[in-house]
């Protein structure tokens, strides 16, 4: 109950704060530029709560999927004569280009603050190193081996393993060859991983590469016993050592794993160790859905020492000021990288799986907060620049569309029909109404495990 309730008030902060930031872009802006604004309102649907400033609603109504800014505009009922001059639509048209654009701008904005702040507060994470490549992989035929260190990506320093995975998928979508260096043995080299015919979907890539975060063995040490399940059936103990599966030797907790998996509702014996004394157990393996697969389930967790994982962890932080220019390159790389994936969809190279909707967003929302700050603000400011992105794509009754209607406006010394207008309005809610089917069913898929 308490997770559902944190990812409840994790998503309802984080699209609150950023539809207020993005509708306060076109609010700012009209009021600066002379436009009267007759209602701004944080999410759609009737009020639940309002105000009147300055001649001005001020709302916050139901549905908390949005919001919008309304404006005085002779299109959308009567205009006194006296306050034509304040009406959107009577504004000369690079007045209403800024008025539109201002919205994704904020975005953008808020996403390099946000950035900012996660950069000078701090981030940790893993260091970027590397376990064996399988076989076959990329990074298997350019020699890659398990424990190497990734120090540079095509001449940019790597920290962290999160750092290491955007500008993997950033910069081999570009093809061409990926230039690494790497600390191994204590000595520094150069590898070179060709990307030429790569999928540039981000699954098939990473899949292709073969890179994967160095981990470490974990002794299988029996840490946690689940009541009622396979474990504690078989009356395996805190404190066991599994050495055994069936007539495999065991010596790594991920490996018991992999093997548990893959044996769905199977009998199967296990060595163990007790109190130095060895013997075996006969286990009835339990199952769970997962991913449209069934996969096996003992219900035992391991006993991690912390210390661990010391060795691999980073902490990256800057000064503020040399935190400004990085913040507004992480915001670029991944704007740039969105507008790509959705042009990759478009095309077919990438899967329309990773469209994300409502129930993913609520999901992530919900992980980065129990996670900690900086990567609850890390995930503020890519959902930041993902809505910059989207209102800015060419479609009608997006911010995008309308811009394109003033830029031809603006060339053609006069505005498109009315009846070209809605037309172009028609098509782009269907075209929106798809894209959100598919971000529904993407979540639905997942919600039921069938993706």
């Amino acid at each position: 109950m308490f997770d559902l309730l944190q990812t409840i008030l994790a998503f309802i902060g984080a699209i609150g704060l950023l539809v207020a930031v993005h509708e306060y872009g076109h609010f700012w802006t009209a009021r600066r530029l002379g436009v009267r604004v007759l209602r701004y309102s944080i999410g759609f649907g009737p009020k639940v709560w309002g105000r009147v400033h300055n001649g001005t609603e001020y709302w916050l109504s139901a549905i908390p999927l949005g919001g919008y800014v309304k404006m005085l505009d002779e299109r959308e009922g009567t205009v006194a004569p006296n306050e034509r001059h304040l009406a959107f639509n009577t504004q000369v048209v690079w007045k209403r280009i800024l008025i539109v654009a201002a919205g994704p701008m904020v975005n953008f904005l808020l996403a390099i603050l946000l950035y900012w702040i996660v950069l000078v507060m701090g981030t940790e994470g893993l260091r970027p190193i590397l376990s064996e490549p399988p076989t076959p992989s990329i990074a298997q035929r350019a020699g890659l081996q398990n424990g190497d260190e990734v120090l540079a990506l095509n001449g940019r320093d790597m920290s962290t393993w999160q750092e290491l995975r955007i500008h993997l998928l950033t910069d081999g979508l570009d093809g061409g060859s990926l230039a690494l260096r790497i600390l191994r043995d204590g000595q520094e080299q150069q590898v070179s991983l060709p990307m030429d015919g790569v999928s540039a979907d981000p699954e098939k890539l990473f899949s292709a590469l073969g890179m994967q975060p160095y981990r470490p063995l974990i002794k299988p040490l029996i840490g946690e016993i689940v009541p009622g399940e396979a474990a504690a059936q078989a009356e395996l103990k805190v404190g066991d050592i599994i050495t055994r599966f069936n007539d495999q030797p065991i010596d790594d907790w991920a490996a018991l794993v992999q093997l548990i998996a893959a044996n769905p509702d199977a009998e199967t014996r296990l060595g163990v160790t007790r109190n130095g004394q060895q013997f075996e157990l006969s286990v009835q393996l339990g199952s769970i859905e997962h991913n449209g697969q069934r996969r096996g389930r003992l219900g035992a967790g391991v006993d991690v020492d912390p210390q661990i994982w010391q060795d691999l962890r980073a902490e990256y932080r800057l000064s503020p000021l040399v935190a400004v220019p990085e913040a507004f390159r992480r915001t670029w790389d991944l704007s740039w990288l969105t507008l790509r994936m959705l042009g990759e969809m478009v095309v077919g190279e990438v899967s329309w799986k990773n469209v994300s909707g409502p129930l993913q967003i609520a999901n992530y929302a919900g992980q980065s907060a129990s996670i900690g700050l900086d990567v609850y603000l890390s995930f503020l400011a890519l959902v930041s620049i993902s809505l910059g992105v989207l209102n800015l794509l060419p479609i009608p009754v997006l911010d995008g569309g309308h811009l394109l209607y003033y830029a031809i406006e603006w060339l053609r010394g006069r505005p498109l029909s009315e009846q070209t207008q809605a037309m172009g309005m028609r098509i782009g809610m269907s075209l929106l109404l798809m894209l959100m089917v598919v971000a529904m069913y993407n979540d639905i898929t997942l919600l039921f495990g069938r993706g």
